[in-house]
């Protein structure tokens, strides 16, 4: 049976875009994958992050991944964004999926496909832990990047979270062109 693994990352930063990852292991693949550890991304280093990600490449893993910009975010909302990604990486695999396990307890609308929710999959399933380290690494080279092309606002330090130090940013500077215009920064703690 072929499993799916999806999960997201971005769902909560002020800026930049949410990244939905779409992965399936081989039974191979799982045995390597778990003796180096490969768990939910928020449990791992930004170094080994990176060092799964390079692995689970090297090792032929079929997965996928879609973004989704600040605009649609904004047009669509953060849930529905999220959402309508997952269903774009799952639909690029390159062979359909018997099940898609989803990390959380939203189901993927309009997928054609069997699909399981589970909370805190990325804990639980190795091919959805894999999906979120796909997601994560790709999004963090994301912001490092709109770190270059807008300096001034750190995205490379805080990857568009609402840190302490982006909010203070953001009273500076005011918003960047990747900000997210819904989320309403000034309301949170």
């Amino acid at each position: 049976m072929l499993v799916a693994g999806v999960d997201e990352a971005g769902r909560g930063p002020l800026a930049g875009p949410v990244v939905a990852a779409a992965a399936i292991l081989l039974p191979s693949q799982i045995r390597i994958l778990h003796a180096f550890g490969l768990t939910d991304s928020k449990k791992l280093s930004p170094r080994k992050r990176e060092r799964l990600f390079a692995l689970l490449c090297d090792l032929g893993v079929l997965w996928k991944a879609q973004a989704a910009s600040p605009e649609r975010i904004d047009d669509m909302n953060i849930l529905q964004a999220s959402l309508w990604c997952m269903k774009r990486s799952v639909r690029a695999l390159p062979v359909p999926p018997d099940l898609v396990v989803v990390d959380g307890t939203v189901r993927i609308p309009g997928l054609d496909l069997p699909q399981r929710t589970l909370p805190k999959a990325d804990e639980r399933v190795l091919a959805v832990a894999a999906a979120s380290v796909v997601a994560k690494v790709l999004r963090d080279r994301v912001l490092t990047v709109l770190d270059k092309v807008y300096p001034g606002w750190g995205f490379a330090r805080h990857k568009g979270y609402p840190t302490a130090e982006h909010r203070r940013i953001l009273e500076e500077k005011g918003l960047s062109p990747v900000h997210r215009r819904s989320f309403s920064w000034r309301m949170l703690p």
